[in-house]
């Protein structure tokens, strides 16, 4: 069955097709993927699930809606129709702020574009002391952040705040203002022009993948207001396409609130995201010439 399900979708030009039916088989018999090997064989009631699964995927609808789970660092989050499913490349970007957050005592974190809840609630499981804000607009999406909240909350992590915002607005979060450690955002940045995969295309929501013609549309409001939210010597994270390893960095040296700006690669070393720390005077300053590349 398995055999025939990777088939299946490879031909549909699935590229990790053998785990992929690995996953979905192990998730029709409900047993974790590495014990696979050792399940019972599939009653005709599961080969049957299991063959509708593999239709599904062949016709590109992602495998994180199939399962209706995506795995995040140390989560298990639920995902489907109306929010972005988090990706691995993310987890730098929150593995950097949880280790920026973790060298202050009781960090104030907010996390902007929260879809998921992905990153506030990684932060939150992985830093306990840490006060956490997750910030999202679309009401599906957040239909899916409260509900991944409601459940790790139970599970005893430390609950987060969602505060339902659009964060272009010039008064985001007026309540913060010069109080945040570590803002962290993986908005919409690919720009329009780009080709993106079916099952981007066809499932992602389209305000969470697309940041205008340049792909800058949401992070420039970002990157303004982040300067304002931040205390003197807090730090912004941003997620960024591929293609914008120059103008996030310039947009954040230009703003002249921030200082030691520095760009990073993803595991592949592609450009993925930028830092920087709010000027420790809090004051503005003359343009920055020139921004360093970071190796993680």
């Amino acid at each position: 069955m398995v055999a025939r399900a990777a088939r299946a979708l490879a031909a549909a030009g699935v590229e990790a097709a053998r785990a992929e039916a690995e996953q979905l088989a192990a998730y029709v018999l409900d047993v974790p993927r590495g014990r696979l090997a050792l399940a019972d064989g599939f009653t005709p009631a599961q080969r049957d699930r299991l063959d509708t699964l593999v239709d599904r995927r062949v016709a590109r609808e992602p495998l994180q809606h199939l399962t209706g789970t995506a795995g995040f660092r140390h989560l298990e989050l639920a995902v489907g129709p109306g929010v972005f499913v988090p990706r691995p490349e993310t987890e730098l970007l929150a593995g950097w702020g949880i280790e920026q957050a973790g060298r202050r005592g009781e960090p104030l974190v907010v996390d902007l574009c929260s879809g998921s809840g992905a990153i506030a609630l990684a932060v939150a499981q992985e830093l306990p002391s840490a006060r956490v804000v997750a910030v999202e607009r679309s009401p599906a999406a957040l239909d899916w952040l409260r509900r991944n909240a409601a459940e790790r909350a139970a599970a005893g992590d430390r609950p987060i705040e969602v505060v339902a915002a659009d964060v272009t607005d010039p008064a985001l979060l007026a309540d913060l203002v010069g109080r945040v450690d570590v803002l962290l955002c993986n908005p919409p940045y690919v720009p329009r022009s780009v080709a993106v995969p079916p099952e981007v295309a066809g499932h992602d929501p389209d305000e969470a993948v697309f940041g205008g013609a340049d792909g800058l549309d949401v992070i420039r409001p970002v990157v303004d207001r982040a300067a304002a939210l931040l205390r003197p010597g807090g730090v912004l994270g941003v997620e960024h396409d591929d293609t914008h390893a120059t103008a996030v960095p310039a947009l954040l040296a230009a703003d002249g609130r921030y200082e030691r700006v520095e760009e990073h690669a993803d595991l592949v070393g592609r450009p993925r995201y930028a830092t920087a720390s709010r000027r420790a005077d809090g004051q503005h300053a003359d343009p920055a010439p020139a921004w360093q590349t970071g190796s993680s």
